[in-house]
């Protein structure tokens, strides 16, 4: 079950909706936003301290931010957390300020495949739950910042966990027909009740058609990274939703 959480400042509805896992009954996304415009004093400050009551790392000065978390039911540790905020401020102080917050939180820089150009920056971290990602961007004068964080442990006792160098993608079907599923050239139907499938799949870009007797077949693109894990799954009333990326 997806469903929402207020946020401490504003917060914003989610759609309540349920998904399956393999080996378990449901899952649940749970997100929060909260968006402050902050005092012009603090705009004009250079100065970036840590906001102690986030989740992942982030500075009390901000235009925006957006905290998801991806929960299996039964256990509150998140499968995967990510942080969207928008920071007034420069590219490289925002980069700086990661780079020692992380470093304090035993995150350590991967240098592979690592881009820190004058207006974006991609850099993979080893974090002590799993794998994490840092990604910053300019945008209207201010840095965009996109932070991931996984969970190894609850990745593999959730049994998403992908083959090393594999994608993997659930297919879940909780309405009360047969629903099918077509990528990479495969059929994969699920009854209605049946238990999640995961598919283990090369990275890449896929199309995809989902089919439920009775529904128009919803097609689609999904961008699959090696060691990500999606899930696709049909709703009670026969309609697809939209991918949920789980770890």
């Amino acid at each position: 079950m997806r469903t929402a959480r207020t946020g401490t400042l504003v917060p914003a509805q989610w759609l309540a909706i349920a998904c399956g896992l393999m080996f378990l009954a449901t899952c649940m996304l749970a997100a929060s936003m909260s968006v402050w415009v902050p005092p012009l004093s603090s705009l004009l400050s250079p100065a970036l301290t840590p906001d102690p009551d986030t989740k992942l790392p982030a500075p009390t000065r901000f235009s925006y931010r957006n905290t998801h978390t991806t929960v299996v039911l039964g256990n509150e540790t998140p499968l995967r957390t990510r942080l969207d905020t928008t920071v007034p401020a420069t590219l490289g102080n925002v980069l700086a300020f990661y780079r020692t917050e992380l470093g304090k939180a035993g995150w350590r820089e991967k240098p592979d495949g690592a881009l820190v150009s004058a207006d974006h920056v991609r850099i993979a971290f080893a974090s002590p739950l799993g794998p994490g990602m840092l990604e910053l961007g300019r945008k209207d004068g201010s840095t965009v910042v996109n932070l991931v964080q996984k969970n190894e442990s609850v990745a593999t006792n959730a049994n998403v966990m992908p083959e090393p160098g594999q994608a993997m993608l659930v297919f879940s079907n909780i309405s009360e027909t047969d629903a099918t599923l077509e990528i990479n050239g495969r059929t994969v139907t699920r009854a209605a009740g049946a238990r999640a499938l995961a598919l283990d799949l090369r990275p890449g870009t896929y199309s995809y058609e989902v089919g439920v007797p009775g529904h128009p077949a919803t097609t689609s693109v999904l961008d699959l990274a090696a060691g990500d894990s999606w899930e696709l799954t049909v709703g009670r009333d026969g309609e697809a939703w939209t991918p949920l990326q789980l770890y």
